[in-house]
């Protein structure tokens, strides 16, 4: 058992590159592909994953600096700094209970699937530990175990809920069939962005206006590609971060890459993806009675697109700058920032590109993370000074973690107030599956 135990550890530490294309062989011949085939089909979604990381990493050290210049030229005086998700994920993983949380969600999902309260088969392990956090903080907390495992198991449910209520958007907006996006990250904005952008319908006037990237193509022709909005916002970017100018047009180019890049590298999760969809399919038609499986993958399937990036791009300046305004807040958005394109992804499948309300919902996302990473700061800092990561006398939090919308409400309801949190939790979930309800009802209905 220790063996088996150990080397499951190795893959861990190795990260989701190695993990996924592990797993999705298993998958694969689990579903009858031949282990070639399986092999081969996880070898691309890992490479495909590989180069996203490249890419985002890129990203992350061109806009990262870029964004923390901006700050300081504006005098921005904030004391909670965003380390980044990579580091909340190695608090995490350096716990003590992480093992049996692990377990627990991966029950969780299997009962479910058994159960058919969810469609959702979660192959994205490695991102176990957004829901898994929390259950580590709320024991670290209360040092309750049961409570620390059923904090966990919460959020795996609605994890997976919000997954299958997804996916319509992730194969009509973005084009690829068959999975899910088990990803709390991306998750989470979903159930602020579904009610906002149900009100924002509703509002004569804020109701018309409708622009897209794919406006801007047609309208300012070679400056609307996606490649030219990154090179314009990235040197944007750069100049209010007042850098030289041969920095300013590094940063433009390097963003101009990033608009180019993500989607060719996304594109190899679906050639990998195909042939373990077609026979998971297939397999479901003999043994599900033509039941629907769905492959839950990580959420960076998606951040490539156009519309998701110059979401993103608009939204980061913009991050910074409400981070100065926003009453409450003390963090100081910086690791995390390239990673925004996570958080807006599915409100901008939810209002199919609709670059207006995605600045307006992002923005809405956004300001509840720096709020909630500012409320959850105190216990993650001690929490990761705790299992050694050394912080220096700074608090630290990320757009990860417990900042995230359904993760803060999930803990402050095991570790605060349950009669108050939880009905308010249950009544936003429900506001969440009633619109997208009806959302995949009309969508059925016009097809």
């Amino acid at each position: 058992m220790q063996v088996f135990y150990n080397i499951f550890n190795v893959i861990l530490d190795a990260g989701a590159t190695v993990m996924l294309p592990i797993i999705i062989t298993i998958v694969g011949l689990i579903f009858g592909v031949k282990l070639g085939k399986a092999f081969r089909s996880g070898l691309i979604l890992g490479i495909g994953f590989a180069g996203i990381n490249l890419v985002i990493n890129m990203m992350k050290n061109s806009i990262g600096p870029a964004a923390q210049a901006m700050v300081e030229n504006f005098g921005i005086h904030l004391d909670i700094l965003d380390v980044g998700w990579g580091s909340i994920a190695a608090v995490t993983w350096a716990s003590p209970i992480i093992a049996l949380l692990i377990f627990a969600i991966l029950a969780t999902n299997i009962i479910m699937l058994v159960l058919k309260a969810t469609d959702t088969l979660d192959v994205d392990i490695w991102n176990y530990h957004h829901m898994a956090i929390v259950g580590i903080l709320v024991y670290y907390v209360t040092k309750n175990v049961f409570l620390g495992v059923s904090a966990s198991v919460v959020m795996a449910v609605i994890s997976f809920k919000l997954s299958d209520w997804t996916a319509p958007l992730v194969e009509d907006f973005f084009g690829i069939p068959g999975v899910s996006l088990p990803t709390m990250s991306a998750l989470s904005s979903v159930v602020i962005a579904a009610p906002l952008n149900w009100l924002l319908d509703r509002i004569p006037g804020v109701n018309k206006l409708d622009f897209s990237v794919k406006d801007a193509k047609k309208y300012l022709g070679i400056f609307g590609e996606p490649m030219m909005l990154g090179l314009i916002f990235g040197c944007v970017i750069g100049a209010l971060a007042r850098y030289s100018v041969a920095d300013i047009l590094t940063l433009g180019v390097n963003m101009a890459a990033v608009m180019v890049l993500i989607p060719k590298m996304t594109s190899l999760f679906m050639e990998g993806l195909m042939p373990i969809s077609e026979a998971a399919k297939k397999f479901c038609q003999e043994k599900f009675k033509g039941r629907k499986l769905l492959i839950g993958l990580d959420a960076a399937i998606v951040v490539g697109n156009p519309d998701v990036i110059t979401t993103s791009l608009i939204v980061i300046p913009l991050t910074i700058l409400m981070a100065a305004l926003l009453p409450g807040n003390r963090v100081l958005p910086f690791a995390d920032l390239a990673v925004v394109t996570f958080r807006v992804a599915l409100p901008v499948a939810m209002t199919k590109g609709n670059l207006f309300k995605n600045i307006i919902i992002g923005l809405f996302c956004t300001g509840a993370i720096l709020l909630a990473g500012t409320a959850t700061s105190p216990i993650l800092t001690a929490l990761a000074s705790e299992v050694g990561l050394d912080l220096g006398s700074n608090m630290i939090t990320s757009f990860a973690g417990p900042s995230l919308t359904v993760s803060y409400l999930i803990y402050t309801a095991f570790t605060k107030n349950l009669l108050i949190t939880i009905p308010v939790m249950v009544a936003v979930i429900a506001a969440v599956w009633v619109f997208m309800s009806r959302k995949m009802k009309k969508q059925a209905a016009e097809a």
